[in-house]
């Protein structure tokens, strides 16, 4: 199985993000590959809790059938909705893709960039905000950063519908 693939995709759960995640699972993934989701939290004063041992390195890998479970969730920070619970389980399922789900927290930008080489992964899909020329050039585009700085092939999901 030395052609199985690392795919990582940027989660935030928002509409965007699943829109790449279903993106990814419909066009890249295939049986056997490794599905990663990368989700990155701000960084936050925590006061117990798995940030605090993982954050310098991020959250060991963890299965889709642990981030399935809302209270295992509570204690990094992280809670997944329905929509992008039923994407993964449904590739899982269907596909024979294991699906795992990893979290950083600090910047978006260097987090995923960071994670293309730790992990490490062979692509990764990140969604498009979309966001005006003057929001970009103020905040900087998360997909532009990655785009530019990620060593693996990127594919930008653009979310205008």
């Amino acid at each position: 199985m030395a052609d199985c693939k690392r795919i990582g995709v940027a989660v935030d759960f928002s509409p965007c993000s699943k829109k790449a995640l279903k993106w990814a699972v419909d066009n890249v993934a295939r049986s056997g590959d490794h599905l990663i989701l990368i989700s990155v939290s701000p960084e936050g004063n925590y006061e117990e809790g798995e940030m605090q041992l993982w954050e310098a390195t991020g959250s060991p890998l963890i299965p889709l059938s642990e981030f399935s479970e809302p209270h295992l969730m509570k204690k990094y920070g992280v809670s997944p909705d329905a929509e992008t619970l039923d994407i993964v389980s449904t590739a899982a399922r269907q596909h024979g893709i294991i699906v795992v789900l990893k979290i950083y927290w600090g910047d978006a930008r260097e987090k995923l960039v960071e994670a293309v080489d730790n992990i490490p992964l062979d692509s990764i899909v990140i969604g498009n905000r979309g966001l005006g020329k003057l929001k970009r050039v103020i905040m900087g585009s998360v997909s532009n950063f990655v785009v530019n700085n990620a060593s693996c092939p990127v594919t930008v999901v653009k979310s205008h519908d």
